[in-house]
């Protein structure tokens, strides 16, 4: 049971960003779903193209906070003393993701009229990806 123990944690050792980016990341999802289900379900309407997109909005702004802030402590530990310049850079880089979901929501959901539930699911799986790699290659980078 020890050697077992041993090999998890060596793998989780050797792996520990990207297994607790997709932690975060699900947690983020989590938190962007939940935001945006309960804009929908209660006081915005997913048919109405506006309210549509005022409920991804409003999605955005929570997770990519609880996101900036996960991401700096438990995926990336990022000891940078400039805050405020990471932050901006994090949440600059997330408007272009942010561009792409809206992008993807509109012309699924209110051209194609797919199901908006379904739709905003894919759309947070291709921006978690895209998220990663902008987050690792830009602002949360080694020096």
């Amino acid at each position: 049971m020890k050697k077992i123990i041993k090999k998890v944690w060596n793998l989780y050792k050797k792996y520990d960003e990207m297994i607790n980016y997709l932690i975060v990341g699900g947690l983020t999802t989590v938190v962007s779903l939940g935001t945006y289900y309960f804009c929908v379900y209660t006081f915005l309407n997913p048919n109405n193209a506006f309210q549509l997109q005022i409920a991804n909005i409003i999605s955005w702004i929570s997770c990519v906070t609880f996101a900036y802030f996960t991401n700096r402590i438990f995926v990336f530990k990022s000891k940078r003393t400039d805050k405020l310049k990471e932050a901006i850079s994090f949440y600059g880089s997330r408007i272009a993701t942010l561009l792409l979901e809206m992008g993807i929501m509109f012309v699924f959901v209110t051209i194609l009229h797919f199901n908006d539930k379904i739709i905003k699911l894919v759309a947070q799986v291709v921006i978690t990806i895209l998220n990663y790699v902008l987050s690792k290659l830009l602002i949360f980078k080694k020096k």
